[in-house]
């Protein structure tokens, strides 16, 4: 099937498998006809008579005018439809058409003060492109509706907002790294070692055709490109990525998915202390962007956008030992060794205004960390802690760089080094010193953005109840 385009009429023209030829035709909106942004006309960058198209967000009539809001993704504005200005057909339509049809309309922009975002449009055409039914989410907003109609809510203001903040950090990432000269790689999504504990792996059962011969072929979803990262840095030297991680972990909090996106970086010649100041310049990047790019955005989502501002760099830093001193005195009972969970990580943080670092864990944490040669009970490692709650971020440290030290350690997590044979033959040719970090964007974002739940962050969240839509 192909389309070939005929007078501004699309025409499909398929075969149906013998010699007749059939043709359809649909209509088509000229090609070369100007419409106006919304955000163009509350920005009071346009006026006189335009041309909008959009969709009904709130609408409502009376007798002889009709009040329709319409949106796009660049705003909302109030338009009037009077029964003296347009084409009876059209003030008909304007009066039945319900919440999300589509529209085409043109009118002109008078500034009105009783009006969302102070303008109007009183409309001298009003073309409804498509009717749409009852729309499925009015009075009831519940998570599990919002969720369920999942497909339909991403039209709504926050959400539109959110993604637009989520669209700035992404390409502030990129930004940051590859004006520091960094090269952005990928790496599989399929994988047969474990990087984060094998607790959170998802196992995939490849079907294929050593299982004719009684062979099976299993392999897990990436918790990170942590191992790849490594093996592409000695030839890139300073690297990202920016891709899914899975973890499949049974938390239910406001910021885990078991789909997250991962920001990962990896550079040689750089040590832990090295790597942690480009973090605090890639934050500050970050948050500098989002506030230049979209304002009006965390202003819908009432952020308290002083909170953004004020964030300078260097951040706060505390040593894991200090941490666990700091949560006893507040009323936990922990013990060296132990990990920092959500409640923690939010009694820690919700009173800071600014991120913080926690550094030299336990060497449990993860064998790919270096142990401190000062201290070998814990890792030259940091992670951090976003301010008001949000809790951790980043994760990252310096990595082993020893091929006997790395069998070692692997031997300590109770893995076995056979199955990092790849892994360690990278330590055999020319290892130098090197670190990198993990970032969750998903949680970022939902810092940011001030959420209260990192679902409302992305278009289609991923949790260990929820795989639809």
């Amino acid at each position: 099937m192909y389309y070939i385009k005929v007078n501004r009429t699309f025409t499909r023209k398929y075969y149906d498998g013998g010699s007749n030829r059939m043709s359809m035709k649909y209509p088509e909106f000229p090609d070369d006809v100007t419409y106006t942004p919304i955000g163009e006309i509350l920005s009071s960058r346009v006026k006189g008579n335009v041309k909008l198209r959009g969709w009904i967000y709130r609408t409502r009539s009376s007798g002889k005018l009709a009040f329709v809001i319409i949106r796009d993704s660049t705003g909302i504005i109030q338009c009037t439809v009077s029964k003296n200005n347009v084409d009876k057909s059209d003030f008909v339509n304007a009066g039945k058409a319900l919440v999300e049809s589509s529209v085409v309309l043109d009118g002109l922009v008078v500034a009105d003060e009783r009006a969302p975002g102070g303008f109007e449009i009183r409309a001298t055409s009003f073309n409804v492109v498509h009717f749409a039914e009852a729309f499925p989410i009015t009075k009831d907003q519940s998570d599990e509706h919002l969720l369920n109609n999942r497909h339909l809510w991403l039209r709504s203001r926050n959400m539109v907002s959110a993604l637009k903040i989520r669209s700035t950090v992404f390409k502030a990432f990129r930004d940051y790294w590859q004006n520091l000269d960094y090269t952005e790689i990928q790496s599989p999504s399929f994988t047969t070692s474990a990087c984060e504990g094998g607790s959170t792996l998802f196992n995939v059962h490849y079907d294929d055709e050593t299982e004719k011969s009684g062979q099976k072929f299993y392999a897990h979803l990436s918790q990170s490109w942590q191992l790849y990262a490594e093996a592409s840095m000695f030839g890139l030297e300073n690297i990202f990525t920016v891709a899914p991680s899975f973890r499949a972990e049974k938390s239910r909090t406001r910021r885990h998915l078991t789909e997250f996106w991962h920001a990962e970086v990896e550079a040689a010649w750089t040590h832990n202390h090295q790597m942690m100041e480009f973090e605090e310049g890639m934050i500050v990047y970050i948050i500098k962007k989002v506030l230049e790019e979209n304002r009006s955005e965390l202003e819908q989502l009432g952020r308290d956008i002083s909170v953004l501002e004020n964030i300078k760099a260097p951040f706060d830093k505390m040593k894991y030992e200090e941490v666990i001193d700091k949560l006893n005195s507040m009323g936990f009972d922990l013990a060296w060794g132990d990990d920092f969970g959500y409640k923690e990580e939010k009694a820690l943080t919700q009173n800071l205004k600014s991120p913080v670092y926690i550094t030299n864990f336990p060497r449990e944490k993860g064998f790919y960390h270096r142990p401190d040669p000062s201290d070998p009970k814990s890792l030259v490692c940091h992670d951090l802690l976003a301010p008001e709650g949000y809790g951790e971020i980043i994760g990252g440290g310096e990595r082993v760089w020893s091929p006997d030290e790395l069998v070692e350690r692997i031997r300590e997590e109770g893995l076995e080094p056979e199955s990092y044979g790849w892994y360690l033959d990278i330590r055999k040719f020319g290892s130098v010193p090197h670190s990198g970090f993990g970032l969750g964007l998903d949680r970022t974002v939902s810092w940011i953005c001030g959420s209260d739940h990192i679902k409302h962050v992305i278009p289609f969240p991923r949790t260990m109840r929820r795989t639809t839509p």
